[in-house]
């Protein structure tokens, strides 16, 4: 029987971090995943894949270790010995970058580098996948963003992925690592943190229509993003550890949807009006003119068969059906409530 592939992910309890999990436990990997170690538990996402390490056959372990610690890394990539690692770690949430800068740049920025040069000095041989971001093009990008496009980012959390994003390539061509970026635009699910706008629209509109809760307070509605599907993501970023050759590639849907047409569409599936229970809220418009930003996924097509099947629509439709059932089953042990999310 042949030794099964080991990857490691860091932010493995993230919303990508557990479809990706998922997805390489279905290939047969042996998955690593690196989590902080804090005063509450925040494995929710990958409850049902718990495996105990201790019997035999098991092959998802965690381990306890800070994206900001090198010995650590260094550490756990020689005891590991991955084939794949994949950087998903780091301060993720866009809005909550102005209020956080500092801590932003040191675990989205710093920390890829601490990754990446742990992987130099451990010496282990390994493909390097970094999560950058379409947070990295600005509000006078072209349209639609591509892998040539220029970067000029507006918040302190594309400047962080943007110096990620570089220091791979620099890894890459300096250090002659299999090193690469994947410029995913936004993606969602029902695993998405409650902070996140969509995930904010889909389980408001549960609690309006179980009657919990009366409005849904929102900023800026005319904000335009390309909305996918987060496991036809994780899927992208596997075959990229899979190609010839390194390459950087932007995952997107190559469409646009405004917040507001996601709300209306969110509502109406629900059955409810939005307009008697959306409120604007000043406090969640950001200090930065936002962006306009629509993928152009050719490259990833031609080159790596890769392209997304679930549009915004649907995607709607699957967060707030999602949101719906947990809403039926609040107050039930996580355990005992139905598993929603893909």
């Amino acid at each position: 029987m042949s030794t099964p592939r080991r990857a490691l992910i860091t932010g493995i309890t993230g919303q990508d971090g557990s479809y990706l999990a998922e997805l390489l436990l279905e290939k047969g990997y042996e998955v690593h995943g690196l989590r902080r170690r804090s005063s509450t538990f925040n494995s929710s996402r990958i409850e049902h894949l718990y495996q105990d390490p201790h019997e035999p056959g098991t092959r998802l372990f965690l381990h306890y270790g800070e994206i900001t610690d090198s010995a650590r890394l260094i550490a756990l990539l020689r005891e590991i010995q991955p084939h794949e690692v994949y950087n998903l770690g780091g301060q993720s949430h866009v809005g909550s970058s102005f209020d956080e800068p500092e801590h932003t740049a040191e675990t989205t920025a710093v920390g890829a580098v601490r990754l990446l040069e742990a992987v130099r000095l451990s010496g282990v041989d390994c493909r390097f996948y970094q999560a950058s971001s379409s947070a990295m093009f600005g509000p006078d990008a072209d349209v639609p963003q591509s892998e040539a496009s220029p970067f000029r980012p507006r918040t302190p959390y594309g400047a962080a992925k943007l110096h990620a994003h570089w220091a791979t390539v620099t890894y890459r061509e300096g250090y002659g690592m299999f090193a690469v970026n994947g410029i995913a635009f936004n993606h969602e699910s029902p695993r998405r943190g409650e902070t996140y706008v969509t995930r904010k629209i889909s389980r408001a509109v549960a609690r309006i229509q179980a009657g919990l809760e009366d409005y849904l307070y929102l900023g800026n509605l005319d904000v335009t993003r390309d909305w996918g599907y987060a496991p036809e993501y994780v899927d992208a970023m596997w075959r990229m550890l899979q190609a010839d050759q390194p390459c950087d590639y932007v995952i997107a849907t190559g469409t646009s949807f405004s917040v507001r047409d996601f709300v209306v569409a969110a509502f109406d599936h629900a059955g409810l009006d939005w307009e008697k229970h959306v409120r604007c809220d000043e406090r969640y418009i950001r200090p930065t003119r936002e962006s306009l930003l629509i993928g152009d996924a050719g490259l990833v097509k031609r080159e790596l068969g890769w392209e997304a099947t679930v549009h915004t629509q649907e995607l709607v439709k699957i967060m707030v059906d999602a949101d719906i059932a947990a809403v039926g089953h609040e107050g039930e042990p996580w355990i005992d409530r139905p598993k929603v999310g893909g």
